[in-house]
């Protein structure tokens, strides 16, 4: 059973994911061919996957922890376990897109951080179904609905065609600014 101190965390991750979820299906609909379509780039397709994968993961587990009398290691276990096997799926079929070239490092390294909040999510899991009162475990867990919500949100902003901010650009570009 979640301990009382998570319960509202857990409400709002619940009403986040789902406005999420539903946000994400609007932008798709909205230009469907981009992910969808025939023509449709494996970049987007996996993009719109890993989103949902993300979002899905933070509704699902927040669900299962507001369920009165309902141990949520298990539910953040099978979810995790979900979340590795897509990823590992993801990275399987994006190998010819990437050795031709039409798959960027930075969508691979968005698929390896997915899948290491997964890892880390299991792990936490299992700690939590051999200790129900484990505190470490269950923060670990909310922190990890709040990463996935955080990687969801940037691929749901790069899937919209949204501008790409990169730290090491704006570092660029400041470094250019002083020498002039």
């Amino acid at each position: 059973m979640t301990p009382a101190s998570a319960h509202d965390f857990f409400v709002a991750s619940a009403s986040v994911a789902g406005a999420l979820i539903g946000l994400l299906f609007v932008a798709i609909s909205v230009a469907p061919e981009r992910v969808l379509g025939p023509e449709a780039s494996e970049v987007h397709g996996v993009r719109a996957a890993a989103t949902l994968t993300a979002f899905s993961n933070a509704l699902t587990v927040s669900l299962f922890a507001l369920i009165p009398g309902f141990h949520i290691g298990g539910a953040a276990t099978a979810v995790a376990i979900v979340g590795i096997l897509f990823i590992a799926r993801a990275l399987v079929s994006v190998t010819p897109a990437w050795r031709a070239g039409r798959f960027q490092l930075r969508d691979l390294s968005f698929l390896v951080g997915q899948f290491a909040a997964f890892v880390v999510q299991l792990i936490a899991a299992i700690e939590l179904d051999g200790n129900e009162a484990s505190e470490g475990g269950l923060q670990t867990v909310c922190v990890v609905v709040v990463v996935c919500f955080l990687i969801g949100i940037e691929r749901a902003w790069e899937l919209v065609g949204g501008p790409h901010f990169s730290f090491g650009r704006f570092l660029e570009g400041r470094r250019r600014e002083h020498e002039e």
